[in-house]
C-alpha cells in the first residue's frame, strides 16, 4: 500500500525530529527590545537601562517583571501600559572596560530574553583592574581564609593560590608605583644642595635683616639725597611688592598639590621683570624729576646772569670813580 522509500524518509524526518533540543524547537513568548541610555559612561556614573516588552503580535504586556543584570549587579523593573521599562545602576563604580548586560523578562509563564552590552571609559591601569577583581565576595572569601580549611577541596586550593597571588601581584605593583623616578630624586638631590649651600652662606655672611623695613630702613632712606630719595623709596617698594607676590604664588602652588619644580619655574617668572615693565616705571617715576632739574637749571643760569651783571656793574662804577 506504501512505498518503501516514502515509508523509510517519513521515519528518518521523526528520528531527527525528536532529537531536536526543545530550546531551539520552540521561541520565546516575549521579544525584549533592549537599549542603553549611554552607550559608555564614566566609572561612577548611573548606568540607565531602557527597553520594552511585546509578544509575536507586537503587543505590549503591562506588568512584566524585568530582571536586568550586569556583571554581579541586578536590578528590577516592570513594564507600563506601553510596555517599556527602565533600570538604573547608580554609582557604577567599575574598571575601564566592556560590560554585558542580561535581561530576562517574564509573567504568567511566559519569558524572554535579550542582551547588549556598554563601554566604562577611563584609564584600565592594571593596579585598578587587580582591584576590581579583588573587590568581589569571592575574592574577600579566599584571601581571608587559610589554605588548610582547603585541604579536601581542590577547586578550593586552586582558588585559594589564585587569588592569593592577584593580592601579592597588587601589592608589588603599587611598591613599584610609589618608587620615585630618577628625575624626581635628582630633583630633590639639587634642592638639598641648594638649601646646604644656602644655609653656608647665612652662616658665613651672616646678613641679618633686610632694607625693606625697620629702623634700619628708615635710617637708610633718611641718609639719601632728598633728590633721589623718593624715587629710591618707590623702587624698593617697587622690588619689595615683586618679592612679596613671588612668595604667595609659590605657595600656592605647592598648597594646591603642584610639585616643587613648578613652585620655583613660577616664582621666577614673578621675580622676572619686563623690559616693558621697567620702562614704564622709569617713565612714569623720572620724567617729572627731569622737568623739574630743567627748570632749576634754566632759574638757576638766570640767576647767574643777574649776578654776573651786577657784579660787573659794580666794577665799573668802582673804576670811575676812581
Amino acid at each position: 500500500m506504501f512505498n518503501k522509500p516514502v515509508i523509510i524518509g517519513l521515519f528518518s524526518f521523526l528520528v531527527l525530529f525528536s532529537f531536536t533540543p526543545s530550546s531551539q524547537a520552540e521561541l520565546w513568548e516575549f521579544v525584549v527590545e533592549l537599549d542603553m541610555e549611554k552607550g559608555a559612561v564614566y566609572s561612577g556614573e548611573t548606568v540607565v537601562v531602557t527597553g520594552r516588552v511585546v509578544d509575536h503580535a507586537y503587543e505590549p504586556t503591562r506588568g512584566v517583571e524585568v530582571l536586568i543584570r550586569t556583571g554581579a549587579d541586578t536590578t528590577k523593573a516592570f513594564t507600563d501600559t506601553d510596555g517599556t521599562f527602565r533600570g538604573e545602576f547608580v554609582d557604577f563604580q567599575r574598571v575601564p572596560g566592556t560590560y554585558i548586560v542580561n535581561v530576562v523578562a517574564s509573567w504568567y509563564g511566559m519569558t524572554g530574553l535579550s542582551s547588549t552590552e556598554f563601554q566604562v571609559k577611563g584609564d584600565g591601569n592594571p593596579s585598578s583592574i587587580l582591584q576590581q577583581q579583588l573587590s568581589t565576595d569571592q575574592a574577600r572569601k579566599y584571601l581571608s581564609s587559610n589554605e588548610s580549611d582547603f585541604e579536601k577541596n581542590p577547586i578550593g586550593q586552586t582558588l585559594f593560590k589564585y587569588y592569593h597571588g592577584l593580592h601579592d601581584q597588587l601589592v608589588a605593583e603599587n611598591k613599584e608605583a610609589n618608587k620615585p623616578n630618577e628625575e624626581q630624586i635628582l630633583l630633590e638631590q639639587q634642592r638639598r644642595i641648594a638649601e646646604n649651600l644656602r644655609n653656608q652662606a647665612i652662616e658665613e655672611y651672616q646678613p641679618g635683616f633686610g632694607t625693606y623695613g625697620g629702623y634700619r630702613y628708615e635710617s637708610y632712606i633718611a641718609g639719601l639725597n632728598p633728590e633721589i630719595r623718593d624715587l629710591v623709596s618707590n623702587q624698593l617698594d617697587f622690588t619689595q611688592n615683586n618679592f612679596l607676590d613671588a612668595q604667595r604664588i609659590k605657595a600656592e602652588i605647592i598648597e594646591n598639590g603642584g610639585t616643587y619644580e613648578e613652585a620655583r619655574k613660577a616664582y621666577l617668572d614673578r621675580l622676572t621683570i619686563p623690559k616693558e615693565t621697567l620702562e614704564k616705571f622709569n617713565e612714569s617715576h623720572l620724567e617729572e624729576p627731569e622737568i623739574e632739574s630743567e627748570v632749576e637749571s634754566e632759574v638757576e643760569s638766570e640767576v647767574e646772569s643777574e649776578v654776573e651783571s651786577e657784579v660787573e656793574s659794580e666794577v665799573e662804577n668802582q673804576t670811575s670813580e676812581e
